[in-house]
């Protein structure tokens, strides 16, 4: 028999490597892996054990509530949108995430706002403002780049909304490198 378990933190790739090596290591086969989930075969007690020890050792958890599982999946749709550059959201955020999730907008706010404390637009706001601070740091694009690659309407907007998030301007960012980067598991 086959069993979905859900994941909190899983943010990227390597997340991914991560728990699928270590889990291949106890001997426990994965079936299916993605963020924020994991498919394996029912597990025998010792694996179950095995699978929270792994998984708390890597700083993941288990999410046994549909609530919580919903607000993770939240977070991974709004992560791998700015994955894969430039930025290409031709709707709105709202009906965005309706679309992948299959689920009310208005639904999907309030549950992810009481949750969380903030809501989906600042949280990915802050996504974004992380993706800046990387893009800096790699040097590989100007501030005019970088406000087109997500997909601001111009280079003042992303000026102003890095400075209102970091409390410091890009310039003054990228000259001090500053290297002050937030874990995507620990934006909020």
């Amino acid at each position: 028999m086959i069993k979905n378990f859900y994941i909190k933190n899983m943010v990227c790739d390597r997340c991914i490597k991560v728990l699928r090596e270590e889990l291949q290591n106890c001997g426990i086969e994965v079936l299916h892996i993605e963020l924020g989930e994991i498919q394996l075969s029912m597990l025998n007690p010792e694996d179950e054990t095995n699978l929270h020890s792994i998984l708390e050792k890597n700083g993941f958890s288990l999410i046994e509530s549909p609530e919580k599982q919903l607000v993770e999946q939240i977070k991974i749709e709004l992560i791998k949108l700015l994955d894969d550059l430039p930025l290409e959201l031709n709707q709105n955020l709202s009906i965005y995430l309706e679309d992948v999730l299959h689920t009310e907008y208005s639904k999907i706010s309030k549950l992810f706002s009481t949750t969380e404390g903030v809501t989906i637009e600042k949280y990915f706001i802050k996504l974004k403002i992380e993706k800046v601070k990387e893009l800096i740091q790699n040097q590989e694009y100007n501030f005019t780049e970088i406000s087109q690659l997500l997909n601001y309407s111009n280079v003042n907007y992303l000026s102003r909304q890095f400075a209102s998030e970091t409390g410091m301007s890009l310039t003054f960012y990228k000259s001090n490198n500053a290297n002050n980067r937030n874990p995507l598991d620990r934006i909020m």
